[in-house]
């Protein structure tokens, strides 16, 4: 293109006899003044090279506006290649990588009360979910995504939206219930126990669940979108900073922690799905506490202190080098403890239904509750579920004190009557009352 351009305008004038072919199909129209019959007329070059330039545009601006089509098609078809290629790329190898290397549950140095809590839930969910309160940068979410790391994997069903169980009846969705009746053979699949994150921002919608917006606009229908209860549903739910949540959106991990079901009532549907998770909380004591009333539906309440001996100190913190250094390699250092610890937990929660709890010593629960002034019975029936997965825990049958002692403080300190300008009891109270009723 640019050849023809420069002949056309840049002509010697002994060249205008040249066919006009050569330099374009039009003639140029005459102007005042010129001859373009004649050779040397100043205008020749002028007057030739106009139809190629204007020929010229026309085929640049073609052949951009071909180059663009062109350049889509190419584009929409690599990116359908390329998520044809994704869609059948194996996902074997996918699932066998760990993308997020996770800091090994028994490799974390002190936090004794937390993590005891925690197994506890794990052992038995009903206790009603932890409290963590503590010092900022003491490991609280990290204790908690390790215990993930630390569970099993559970049988799901492969197509259900709520991790439901293929053989426990109130662990099933009402979809799979009524496939199950209807003598459906169900596919089953193996997973890791769920942790939903629950981000302050999140709207009542994005937790419960609402319309299904696509279903409803290309399809005409109305549909259900599960939301993060459902998402959470034999898993672990984690909410950090929950003292800065909203009271209404507590209320309603909280009733469905309680009842194991959430119910959704949107727009003309009426939905009704299992939500049986660990409830787990975590939180900084300088920023604001819960409502009591809030705060006496969790289950457990644990309290992160930093910690104050060098030794300990130097320890964790050559563990988070390590770990960072090389995840691999620390966590292959830790993996038997891991395996033993899970191992301990599995056995655990098979064992749980074997648990005897003493009439004497449920006595003594109550007596103790009633002597601190604990108001309703939660107190009284999580402190019986906590002592009794102890005793799993230890791999034993039946209660006795010592293991009341060890889980009473994490079920009642929070749960003490105070004024608007107390905080939560270290344990003090608790500890004394214990004492007064089981003897030292």
């Amino acid at each position: 293109m640019s050849a023809t351009f420069v002949l056309a305008v840049g002509a010697p004038l002994h060249q205008a006899d040249a066919p006009a072919s050569s330099l374009g199909s039009r003639t140029s129209p005459a102007l005042p003044g010129a001859l373009p019959g004649r050779p040397g007329s100043k205008w020749q070059p002028f007057l030739l090279g106009l139809p190629a330039v204007a020929g010229l545009g026309l085929s640049v601006a073609a052949r951009l506006r071909s180059s663009r089509r062109s350049s889509r098609r190419g584009l929409a078809s690599f990116v359908g290649l390329r998520a044809a290629a994704v869609a059948d790329a194996p996902t074997d190898v996918a699932e066998d990588e760990e993308p997020r290397p996770v800091f090994p549950f028994t490799a974390i140095v002190g936090q004794s009360e937390m993590k005891l809590a925690l197994i506890l839930n794990v052992i038995d969910p009903k206790i009603g979910g932890v409290m963590v309160m503590g010092d900022r940068g003491t490991g609280k979410t990290t204790t908690i995504r390790a215990l993930v790391d630390l569970l099993p994997e559970v049988d799901c069903v492969a197509d259900d939206a709520y991790n439901s169980s293929p053989t426990e009846n109130e662990l099933m969705s009402d979809e799979v219930q009524l496939r199950l009746e209807n003598g459906e053979t169900l596919p089953v699949v193996k997973r890791k126990v769920p942790m939903v994150d629950l981000p302050l921002g999140a709207t009542e919608d994005r937790v419960c669940g609402t319309i299904d917006i696509e279903k409803a606009l290309t399809e005409g229908k109305k549909a259900f979108e599960p939301g993060l209860l459902a998402k959470a549903n034999r898993g672990i739910l984690y909410v950090d900073e929950v003292n800065l949540l909203d009271d209404h959106l507590v209320d309603v991990l909280l009733d469905s922690a309680a009842g194991g079901w959430n119910n959704v009532e949107r727009e003309g549907i009426s939905v009704r799905h299992p939500a049986q998770f660990i409830l787990v909380g975590s939180g900084n004591p300088e920023e604001g506490e819960l409502r009591p009333q809030l705060l006496d539906r969790f289950g457990m309440h644990a309290m992160i202190r930093t910690e104050r001996q060098p030794e300990l100190r130097v320890e964790i913190v050559e563990s988070c080098q390590d770990f960072a250094d090389s995840p691999k390699v620390f966590r292959e250092k830790y993996a038997a403890k891991n395996r033993e610890l899970q191992e301990q937990i599995v056995a655990a929660q098979k064992r749980l239904k074997d648990v005897k709890l003493p009439n004497e010593i449920a006595r003594k629960i109550s007596q103790v509750c009633q002597l601190l002034g604990v108001d309703g019975l939660r107190g009284d029936i999580v402190a019986n579920r906590a002592a009794m997965a102890y005793t799993a825990l230890d791999g034993r049958t039946e209660v006795t004190e010592d293991d009341v002692k060890k889980t009473m403080v994490l079920c009642l300190r929070h749960r003490l009557p105070k004024d608007v300008m107390d905080t939560v009891d270290s344990g003090e109270q608790v500890l004394t009352a214990i004492e007064e009723v089981f003897g030292a």
